[in-house]
């Protein structure tokens, strides 16, 4: 099969676009025939090397979209079955997604019964999910006035089309580092856009709700702008740094509450929830920018540049 591999860690071109034998299924595991899916973040820190418990070579790839092509559970993982899967070590304990095919654990293959087109399906798993999950995590109300740290991030988008299907009169700013990008966030939605300065915000507004996507770089300032009994969700690490430095739980923490999600906590219940969430407010999950299998070097590199907006995904023919 065509997989991408990466042997060493460095910049875009060590995805190297090769062939390589198709897994054999064993005991537990079922091979999925991959038919998309989105790059992210994360796999950029694990090509950079940033990932200590990622051994190379390894084919990377957190999560997929696809049908089952051979089986080991016939009863609940049937051949031509179109299924989700994301997290549980795919692409950094054992080879990910970006395949023609991907050995995975049974219980890490979920079943979904959508109509979304491959793409769509493919712009959903890891970004929309971990949107969705941040989403109830903050429990929000219709009345709230929210801030999406992080807004031009796929994450970020995602959380602006679920959140606008669901309350479309809501207000819902976003940050940039980049003033250039204003526009495009107006345009696809946020109320305000502001800016973000070294991870300070410019400006003294306070919000019910925060939606924390750079992570803990940035989480003591949003401290300084979230109102009274208000929450904060951490969910992504976009700016770089693993862990708060100089935070004390107590003090801190003592006029709002902090929070956080994990696309690491899934399963196929919320999974088909969110889809159908998706139906039910018709909600366009197009992705931002399509490659193919060969240029995942090109999407890689489109991801890291100052052009990206939205999320960016990768379809198999």
């Amino acid at each position: 099969m065509k997989a991408v591999v990466i042997y060493e860690a460095g910049g875009p071109e060590k995805l190297i676009y090769t062939e390589v034998p198709t897994p054999q299924i064993k005991p537990g595991w079922s091979l999925v025939k991959v038919k998309g899916f989105g790059i992210n973040h994360s796999e950029i820190f694990t090509r950079q090397g940033l990932s200590p418990s990622v051994k190379f070579p390894r084919i990377l790839g957190i999560e997929s979209v696809g049908v089952i092509a051979e089986t080991t559970d016939e009863k609940n993982l049937p051949v031509g079955q179109k299924v989700v899967s994301i997290m549980g070590e795919m692409g950094r304990a054992f080879d990910g997604s970006y395949a023609e095919y991907v050995l995975l654990p049974n219980e890490q293959i979920f079943p979904v019964n959508t109509k979304l087109s491959w793409e769509e399906l493919a712009a959903i798993p890891e970004t929309y999910y971990t949107a969705f999950g941040s989403l109830l995590r903050l429990k929000l109300k219709e009345t709230d006035k929210v801030l999406v740290r992080g807004g031009t991030s796929g994450v970020g988008i995602a959380f602006l089309k679920l959140l606008k299907g669901k309350f479309p009169t809501l207000n819902i700013d976003g940050t940039s580092r980049d003033p250039a990008k204003e526009e495009s966030l107006l345009a696809a939605g946020f109320s305000k856009v502001i800016i973000d300065k070294d991870n300070h915000l410019q400006t003294d507004k306070r919000y019910n709700k925060i939606l924390e996507l750079v992570g803990p770089a940035s989480i003591k300032d949003s401290f300084a702008h979230i109102a009274p009994e208000g929450i904060i969700c951490n969910t992504g690490l976009l700016g770089g740094q693993w862990f708060l430095d100089a935070f004390d739980p107590i003090t801190d923490t003592m006029r709002a509450y902090l929070t956080g999600f994990s696309s690491g906590d899934v399963d196929g219940l919320r999974m088909n929830q969110l889809l159908d969430f998706i139906t039910e407010h018709q909600i366009d999950v197009a992705p931002e920018k399509v490659f193919s299998l060969a240029d995942t070097k090109k999407a890689h590199e489109y991801l890291e540049s100052s052009h990206s907006f939205g999320k960016v995904v990768v379809m198999n023919n």
